[in-house]
């Protein structure tokens, strides 16, 4: 009777495995939304113990202290806006229920859902702050104020614009810190650099204008205007719309530099705000066997999975006979079954 054998892995090959699958995590920072209200997130102490953070990002938080309520305020609409768009999926954007590694082992591989949580991030830090610079609460910001002059539709350019320039600004040096901090040579830092703009792109492709009329008895003989993001739902369905549409990307080397490329030739290259994964496929024998992001850890998100032994009876040797006729004789086997904990 044939059974299932067990793969055994050459030690080389396991620390890839273990390497691939337990990087840094670039978005711990998101654990800042677990953190209690009454937790100070500025100053030279409360900085230094901020546990999701890299050691750049603490430099960040102890230069500019002001912004750091606002990076709370971030993670919180994250999580939030994560589990709104993904709730009628299997992956639904599901906690872990402690530590710094806030979504968990999805977080850990170069895939869609990471793409997505990059991008998505880089997007709320920049609309946060934003959002604390027209409310006047960041002393170095405030509205945008460039916005000026008469438009071609022959409205007057005033008011309060949203000051999306900051914003995006202090996205990058915070957001990007931990991939350019790694270097940029190697595929996950690149990835997460291109989602964290297409988070940002998604922000800046969907501003608004409102205006305000002023004339007699309610006329609008004349209309001043001013710029404002778009609702951070509405950001959300656009980055959702590039998951559902994503490019699956490898490193490619192009003269002295690496870039990210589509995996399928047919694919043209991605543009800056479209999203982009990597594929983890590690052949353990010859043939179909893997570890990739569809495996049972990522199918069973957060609780994880068990496997047991079975026997199981299949049709083999089967044979067609003249006419008209199929005979299989019964075959035992014994296979692993992996079933989902709940």
């Amino acid at each position: 009777m044939p059974t299932v054998s067990t793969v055994n892995l050459t030690a080389p090959l396991l620390l890839l495995l273990l390497w691939a699958t337990h990087p840094t995590v670039a978005t711990n920072w998101l654990s800042l939304a677990r953190l209690p209200r009454s937790r100070p997130v500025s100053g030279a102490a409360p900085c230094a113990r901020l546990r999701g953070l890299t050691p750049g990002q603490v430099g960040v938080c102890r230069a500019r202290g002001e912004v750091m309520e606002s990076v709370r305020k971030a993670a919180e609409m994250v999580i939030e806006e994560c589990q709104h768009q993904f709730r009628n999926r299997r992956w639904n954007c599901s906690t872990t229920p402690r530590g710094i590694n806030v979504f968990g082992r999805v977080m850990n591989q170069g895939t869609r859902e990471a793409a997505f949580v990059h991008a998505l991030s880089s997007a709320a830090v920049a609309v946060a702050v934003t959002r604390a610079c027209t409310r006047g609460e960041l002393e170095r910001c405030g509205c945008d104020r460039k916005v000026k002059g008469t438009s071609p539709e022959g409205f007057e350019w005033s008011g309060c614009s949203d000051n999306l320039s900051y914003g995006v600004a202090f996205s990058q040096t915070f957001v990007d810190e931990p991939e350019r901090a790694k270097g940029l040579s190697a595929g996950r830092p690149l990835m997460n650099l291109h989602n964290n703009e297409a988070g940002r792109k998604a922000i800046l492709h969907n501003m608004q204008v409102e205006c305000k009329c002023h004339g007699v008895s309610g006329s609008c003989e004349l209309r001043t205007c001013w710029k404002v993001m778009p609702p951070f739902r509405r950001v959300g369905v656009v980055l959702k719309e590039r998951f559902d549409g994503a490019t699956e990307v490898r490193l490619t080397r192009i003269g002295s530099r690496t870039a990210l490329l589509p995996r399928d030739p047919q694919v043209k290259p991605p543009a800056a705000r479209d999203l982009v994964y990597l594929s983890f496929i590690f052949l353990l024998t010859p043939g179909t066997s893997r570890l990739a992001p569809d495996g049972c850890e990522l199918v069973c998100c957060g609780p994880g999975y068990r496997a047991g032994r079975a026997e199981v009876v299949q049709r083999c040797s089967c044979k067609f006979s003249w006419c008209c006729s199929v005979r299989c004789q019964q075959c035992k086997n014994t296979v692993t079954i992996h079933t989902c904990r709940v």
